[in-house]
């Protein structure tokens, strides 16, 4: 039996592109800097192995089609008017979500109940189904979703092309910065041998610049953020650093 042809670099770059949709949970999309700062657990930032970044995932501000606030001001007022009354969601403790709505609580010097739920899925659809009253998810879902939903502001340093309407929080007056953005990548843990490190970043890097790729993630509303394997690892210790303090100013005082 012929030995099956292996797959060249434009159909690797397909392949990766679902493969990419199934490793959402990955290491730098799960904020290790804020997590093992905050939380103390058995691993640190150090602990790992980067290879390379290939998106920036900004944070957004959304509620369901019908509801009643439109603008962050509607709900920032309903909320210091009734404190703690306002439930928000993401997709669990000390990712991007949960730090953009503690910057939120702080900016508009406010109180907001946070749900952690079990994942991004789990946050669209309570707020799709008024389980609560906002939520904070990611760009690239809400930019599939906007149909259902309205976004109200965007976590970051300027607008985003996918959703150019949406204003940054900054614009609206709100001290907020692009300290929530979730940062995706691939990884290895510590050990791994230096030659497959090495090869795994040449092809990480190789994928992520293939035209296929950047089209299909186009496509998918999946912001783009190519870093070579030294630049993602400074990536990781500028992560650290700045979380290091706001988590500090945000976290210890909750």
């Amino acid at each position: 039996m012929a030995r099956p042809k292996a797959p060249d670099l434009p159909e690797l770059a397909v392949m990766a592109e679902a493969e990419i949709r199934k490793t959402r949970n990955q290491a730098i999309q799960r904020k290790l800097a804020a997590q093992a700062i905050a939380n103390k657990p058995s691993f640190t930032v150090e602990s790992f192995e980067p290879l390379a970044n290939w998106g920036a995932d900004p944070v957004v501000l959304i509620v369901p089609k019908d509801s009643p606030y439109k603008t962050v001001k509607d709900l920032v007022e309903y909320a210091k008017a009734n404190p703690g009354k306002v439930t928000i969601n993401g997709a669990g403790l000390l990712v991007g979500h949960h730090i953009a709505t503690l910057q939120l609580e702080k900016a508009a010097g406010t109180k907001l109940t946070y749900i952690p739920e079990k994942g991004g899925t789990d946050a669209f659809q309570a707020v799709y189904s008024h389980k609560v009253i906002v939520g904070f998810n990611n760009l690239a879902d809400a930019f599939r979703n906007t149909d259902n939903l309205n976004v109200l502001a965007i976590a970051d340093l300027q607008r985003h092309p996918f959703l150019p309407d949406v204003p940054t929080f900054k614009e609206l007056g709100y001290d907020i910065d692009d300290a929530s953005v979730n940062f995706r990548g691939f990884c290895f843990v510590k050990g791994v041998p230096q030659e497959i490190v090495d090869k795994a970043a040449d092809m990480s890097l190789r994928m992520f610049n293939d035209p296929i790729v950047a089209a299909k993630m186009k496509e998918s509303g999946s912001p783009l953020h190519i870093l070579n394997r030294e630049d993602t690892k400074k990536m990781f210790q500028n992560q650290k650093a700045k979380l290091e303090v706001l988590l500090k100013t945000l976290v210890d005082k909750k």
